[in-house]
């Protein structure tokens, strides 16, 4: 019989408990027993919602104190030595330590889980040894079994994904770790078998990326390993995110079911079946219902993909599951009351998405008619948001339709361009500057919601953000900052202040996701074409303008983050929404430039994080990834200097597209990685502006004259000194004021003695 299944919950609660609980634990305001407490309830909770649905096979150990990732190496016990570990159970106070650092040991790396906005704990094993400290899978089955009488799917990251996540360790290392992790893989294994459970999850979302020789040999090692090991334990070797490389080998592995994306993998995996079949003594988890966005899925063209796959496999050999874990999307849509109607009929959170799943299934199994009604009725519900106004903005399409076959050119080439924008702004040899924003007092806050609540009238909270901006604008002048901001006092967000002021947007009221440890997100929804209605941002830079004699920069958030940083719309392509995006804020580009502003910054820090899996997609997506950026700011004035900001992203991968898009100055988050990106330019070479982060805003240390000196020196080794910028390396909206003025002034301490120092040698030469 089909049976229905997620491969994970959101761990935050409809409220966000999740969170609450951990922050009062990391304030002291709550005791270890009860944090295990409160975190057990919110764990039975999401439980009991999947059971109550009618899910066949629930996730266990897909619950986090923190992170999946760092729940594996802390239950092989890796664990960074600088956080003197001594065997056994890992402390709640290491485990927190290696995700957020302790006063005398530095944070474990973060970065993005694939190609998705959740963030995960990198593993350090370096010269680590590793141990079953305990068996986290099998504490999961046995509580949801004894508290609630579910028969769980204990879920775990596979042997090969959870290497290639980790750092510390060569390729020719590799089969050596093998050894060290597959006995300890295997007894969790076996005292699952040993306690009864039917099915295990075994997460390889690797399998999706670019696999080699070797790669393969060692997922067959790795799989017939555990075979001999437990040939009584089904083995669910699940993937996700897109189509799987290397088709015939996976199928091949001697595990009981295999795992298949069909949303974002549906091309290559459904081509993949319909080309070689599906092995007849396999269960194919079939992943159709979007794990990752937020729209009710078609259900009718979902059940006919579920016909056309059982031409290949039985119904009995069929599960009905979520794409990936629920994790990346909101928890329940019923509680989100200020939405137009016609759009909460067409989202599906969680919640909502284990209805799909459910109803699916049973037009599987025993189709009647209360089935196709629901599902005749949920089309009807789709068919009424694409054909709203909303979606149909025929000026808005037939202008996106014009520009995108035009080739967004600026009207003279950099060279020419750097000649008249010197001679209009008369920049010293390395400019200072800053990324944008300056430090949210609570204060700030406090009017912000008082403001919000109709506490505060629209002009008591303009003299407000005034009073902060002529503030800010002084300690600038003070510190000697050459080109100013006017520090974005009236954003929360730098997506949602957009959205918020944009056609085509809305924007939940509980609309949580995880993005990393307790850090939670509200992403906006894109679900219309976009549109520019009014200025956004005009009146607060040009207030700032007025202020000081030095150029103030013009601060925009890019097309290509907007868009990575939002649930998008689904009928049409992302270029699509990117170019609508682009349309729009080129319109506020051209309205601040009318205003005199003549440096505007274009912020694209997640262009990285939208580029496909798939490498033969790539070079697709950032050509119109930066056609989008080069739309936005392409026709502006000569003399008009246009900046944008990224964070490090494996430079050396995409300096030609970074090149591309033809910004005057570009500003990099690099001092994390600092030794690493000025190696790119030992090798690669870059002919526009560019500032390289010479300071960490990430933590409130104040770094010295001379470490920003140091960095300073370095690259001018390897990058043009008359084109060469000097920044923070990103913006100091969560530090405090005391840090952001020290650290500045340390800045331009550090600047004032390169130019020194270049002016000198000089001379000499």
């Amino acid at each position: 019989m089909t049976k229905s299944s997620v491969l994970g919950y959101p761990r935050i609660g409809a409220d966000r408990e999740w969170k609450k609980a951990l922050e009062a634990f990391w304030s002291g305001q709550l005791q270890e027993d009860e944090l295990h407490s409160r975190l057990q309830e919110i764990r039975l909770n999401h439980l009991r919602q999947q059971q109550a649905k009618g899910i066949d096979l629930i996730p266990v150990n897909d619950f986090s104190y923190y992170d999946h990732i760092l729940d594996t190496a802390v239950m092989f016990g890796i664990v960074p030595k600088r956080f003197a570990y001594s065997g056994g159970v890992v402390p709640l106070s290491v485990y927190y330590g290696i995700a957020r650092g302790t006063k005398d040991a530095a944070a474990s790396e973060m970065t993005k889980w694939f190609n998705t906005n959740y963030h995960y704990i990198v593993p350090e094993l370096n010269d680590a040894s590793p141990a079953l400290t305990e068996n986290k899978p099998l504490t999961a089955y046995l509580e949801a079994k004894e508290k609630l009488g579910i028969e769980g799917k204990p879920v775990i990251v596979g042997p090969l994904t959870f290497l290639k996540l980790s750092k510390g360790y060569t390729e020719s290392e590799t089969d050596g770790w093998l050894d060290k992790l597959l006995p300890l893989y295997t007894q969790v294994l076996q005292e699952l078998a040993d306690a009864g459970v039917q099915w295990v999850q075994v997460d390889e979302p690797a399998l999706v990326t670019k696999l080699h020789a070797e790669d393969i040999q060692h997922l067959n090692k790795i799989y017939r390993t555990f075979a001999e090991a437990v040939p009584g334990l089904n083995i669910l070797l699940q993937t996700y995110f897109e189509s799987v490389e290397h088709y015939n080998d996976i199928i091949a592995l001697p595990v009981q079911g295999i795992g298949l994306d069909f949303v974002h993998g549906l091309e290559g995996n459904l081509q993949s079946i319909q080309t070689f079949g599906f092995p007849a003594d396999k269960v194919l988890g079939a992943g159709i219902i979007d794990g990752r966005g937020i729209w009710k899925a078609s259900l009718q063209d979902k059940l006919t993909l579920l016909q056309t796959l059982t031409s290949f496999v039985t119904t009995q050999r069929l599960i009905v599951q979520s794409s990936c874990s629920l994790l990346h999307v909101p928890v329940t849509a019923t509680r989100e009351t200020k939405l137009p109607a016609k759009l909460i009929d067409a989202l599906a959170f969680a919640e909502e998405k284990l209805d799909e799943i459910v109803i699916l299934t049973q037009a599987l199994r025993k189709p009647d008619a209360v089935v196709f009604a629901t599902i005749h009725e949920a089309e009807q519900k789709l068919q009424a948001l694409q054909h709203s106004e909303d979606r149909n903005r025929k000026a808005v399409q037939e202008a996106v339709a014009t520009i995108r076959v035009q080739e967004p050119n600026r009207s003279h080439p950099f060279a020419q361009r750097y000649v008249a924008q010197q001679d209009k702004w008369q920049l010293p040899l390395f400019p200072t500057t800053t990324i944008g924003s300056f430090p949210q007092s609570s204060e700030v806050r406090k009017a912000r919601q008082q403001w919000r609540k109709n506490e505060l009238s629209n002009e008591q909270y303009a003299s407000f953000i005034r009073d902060q901006i002529d503030r800010w604008i002084h300690i600038q002048e003070d510190i000697g900052i050459d080109v100013l901001v006017h520090g974005e006092f009236e954003r929360t967000d730098m997506v949602e202040f957009f959205g918020e002021k944009l056609a085509g947007f809305a924007f939940t009221q509980y609309g949580w996701v995880q993005s990393y440890g307790s850090r939670c997100v509200k992403p906006p929804i894109i679900y219309g074409d976009v549109e520019f209605t009014n200025e956004m941002t005009v009146a607060e830079t040009k207030y700032a303008q007025s202020k000081t004699n030095r150029p103030v920069k013009g601060m925009l958030t890019g097309p290509i983050t907007i868009m990575n940083w939002s649930f998008v719309r689904e009928d049409i392509e992302r270029e699509t929404i990117a170019y609508q995006l682009a349309y729009a804020l080129r319109q506020e580009v051209e309205a601040l430039e009318k205003a005199g502003i003549g440096m505007i910054q274009v912020d694209e820090p997640a262009v990285r994080e939208g580029l496909p899996l798939k490498q033969d997609q790539q070079a697709n997506y950032l050509d119109w990834a930066v056609k989008a950026f080069r739309i936005t700011t392409c026709t502006v004035q000569e003399t008009t200097q246009i900046h944008t900001h990224m964070c490090y992203c494996e430079f050396h991968d995409m300096i030609d597209s970074i090149e591309a898009m033809d910004a005057d100055v570009i500003s990099i988050e690099t001092s994390r990685s600092h030794g690493e990106l000025i190696h790119s330019f030992e090798e690669n070479t870059y002919e526009l502006g560019i500032g390289l982060g010479v300071y960490d805003i990430h933590s409130p240390r104040v770094p010295s004259v001379e470490e920003m000196s140091s960095m300073i020196d370095r690259a001018l080794r390897v990058l043009d000194p008359k084109l060469f910028w000097i920044n923070p390396d990103c913006g100091l909206k969560t530090r405090g004021q005391q840090e952001t003025v020290a650290s500045l002034q340390n800045m331009v301490d550090a600047t004032r003695i390169a130019r020194a120092k270049h002016t000198a040698a000089a001379v000499s030469n």
